[in-house]
């Protein structure tokens, strides 16, 4: 899991400092599959992440949350924080 926060954090870096990269990123949102398109920008640039990396964070977060206060929650999240959102807001 860690290397695909590592292409996150790259990708993120290299988005910064190139505003089509960036531009084209944000512009994923209006595609027919937001996901796709962002994993396949993302590949054509050299930092290989899949959707289901994308949900995987997700789900390895919110697993970490159920595991981490006495004993854990029991009851797990409805549902996992968005990777893909979060990242386009954090640009």
């Amino acid at each position: 899991m860690n290397k695909i926060v590592i292409q996150l954090e790259l990708l993120y870096s290299d988005a910064k400092k190139d505003p089509l990269l960036k531009k084209r990123l944000l512009a994923t949102r209006l595609a027919e599959d937001p996901m796709d398109a962002f994993c396949k920008i993302a590949c054509e640039v050299g930092h290989p992440i899949t959707v289901g990396d994308l949900f995987a964070i997700g789900q390895e977060y919110s697993d970490n949350q159920c595991k981490s206060t006495n004993g854990g929650n029991p009851y797990p999240y409805d549902l996992f924080d968005d990777t893909y959102e979060t990242f386009l807001a954090s640009l």
